[in-house]
This record gives structure tokens, C-alpha cells and sequence, in this order.
């Protein structure tokens, strides 16, 4: 059954904002779309703008609602389900909710498009902020997943091998993806390489933009389809550049 979600605020500050966040809740437990919606109706920047408890009623009003964040009950994600909602909505970021992830469903799941996976007793802060993040362009995604969806990739890069037409990049910013594809943070990196998480941060934008990709994720699957991995070893990182 599908519920519309009327606006909680008609000013320009509220939900209703034409600068939120537009979340559509897909869940079949009723007492989770309700316990979103309310965690969400304390943030100015979030609007719910419907909610679902099948799939079904999702295909019809995506085209219509073309939501920034969908979150999906994990138990409704088959191996189908999130290249379906991008088909009829291609700029919906897919955060699953779920109840326990093993490493080939954690796999599969970002392999199809999902942007994170959350757990059903997320705090609250933590859920507020996956949508921020996710609705920013950045993956989330826990050191263990990490761990999980970099293995899956590097056996599956395994045997590809060359390097033609790579980008240029010098020693430093091939330290750090060296790292990234470790699972390291930025603080770690930084606490490595001697520096701050500020500088590291600063590199990862410019490698960001070198190799065409928008997160860490991306980065360190991109590493590894490439080897970029393999080509990093430690080196000083000084405050540089844009520090």
C-alpha cells in the first residue's frame, strides 16, 4: 500500500524546501516507515515525499516522484529489484536496510547500484547522516563491506592486466590509493603518511577528478581493475596541495 507524505513545513527553511532532500521509504514493516518518517521530520534538509510496503506501487509513481534517496527494506531487494528502480529512476540513490549482510549478498547489492547498506537498528544520527552522504555522491559503506567488495573485485581483476591510457599520477597520490584499496580512512591514511586528514582529503579530490570517479568506493575498484594498487608504496605526503 502506498502512502503520499504531506509536506511538514511550507516555508522556505522546512521540508518542503525546494533545496531537500527527497526520500521515498519502501518497507514492508509499517513501524520502520513510521520510525523514519519521524527521524526525518526533525530535519529541516529531509523530506519523506512517499511511502511503500511493496515494489510494486514504487514502479508506478518513480517516473513521477524521481526521488534523491530511496531506502528499501533489505528482504525486497532481489537481484533485480535496485537496476529496476534505477531504470525507472536514474538519479535515485539506493540505501538498503537490512537485518544481517553476508559478504556475496553485500557484494551483490553494491554491484547493482545500491549507493550503502544500513542496518535495522541504525541509530538515528547515523541514518540522517547516510542520507547526507549518500545524497552527496559519496558510498556508504562499513570497513568490513569494504573489505568484502574489494576482494570480489580483485579476484575479478585478477587476470587484467595494462595501463595504457591511464592518467598521470605522481608517487603521493599513488600512496594514497594504495591505502584506499586497503580500506584505510583518512585519518589512517594521514596517521601513516604523517600528515592531516585535511591533505589527504585535498589529494583525494584531485585524484577524484583525474581517474572520472566520485568516491572512495569507486576508487578502489577502479585501483584495482587497473593494478593503480600495486604501483603505490609509502612515501612522505607533505601539506600539499591546497592545504
Amino acid at each position: 500500500m502506498a502512502s503520499q507524505v504531506k509536506p511538514l513545513s511550507a516555508d522556505g527553511n522546512g521540508p518542503n524546501s525546494r533545496h531537500a532532500i527527497r526520500v521515498v521509504l519502501v518497507d514492508s514493516q509499517v513501524i520502520y516507515r513510521v520510525g523514519m518518517r519521524k527521524i526525518f521530520a526533525a530535519e529541516p534538509d529531509i523530506e519523506v515525499v512517499s511511502q511503500h510496503d511493496n515494489l510494486m506501487d514504487i514502479q508506478a509513481v518513480l517516473p513521477d516522484e524521481q526521488p534523491d534517496v530511496l531506502i528499501l527494506e533489505g528482504a525486497l531487494a532481489t537481484n533485480h529489484t535496485i537496476p529496476e528502480i534505477l531504470a525507472h529512476s536514474p538519479n535515485t540513490k539506493v540505501i538498503v536496510q537490512a537485518a544481517a549482510m553476508d559478504e556475496s549478498r553485500t557484494v551483490e547489492l553494491y554491484r547493482s547500484g545500491a549507493r550503502g547498506i544500513i542496518p535495522r537498528a541504525i541509530a538515528p544520527d547515523l541514518l540522517v547522516k547516510c542520507i547526507r552522504k549518500v545524497f552527496e555522491g559519496e558510498t556508504w559503506i562499513d570497513n568490513k563491506a569494504v573489505a568484502w567488495v574489494i576482494e570480489a573485485y580483485r579476484s575479478q581483476a585478477s587476470g587484467q592486466t595494462g595501463l595504457k591510457g591511464q592518467p598521470r599520477l605522481s608517487p603521493k597520490e599513488l600512496t594514497i590509493i594504495h591505502y584506499i584499496t586497503q580500506g584505510k580512512r583518512n585519518k589512517e591514511i594521514a596517521s601513516e603518511l604523517g600528515t592531516s586528514e585535511q591533505v589527504i582529503k585535498n589529494y583525494l579530490r584531485k585524484i577524484y577528478d583525474k581517474l572520472g570517479v566520485s568516491d572512495r568506493l569507486e576508487l578502489a575498484l577502479y585501483s584495482l581493475s587497473h593494478k593503480l594498487h600495486l604501483r603505490g608504496t609509502p612515501v612522505e605526503v607533505n601539506a600539499s596541495p591546497n592545504s
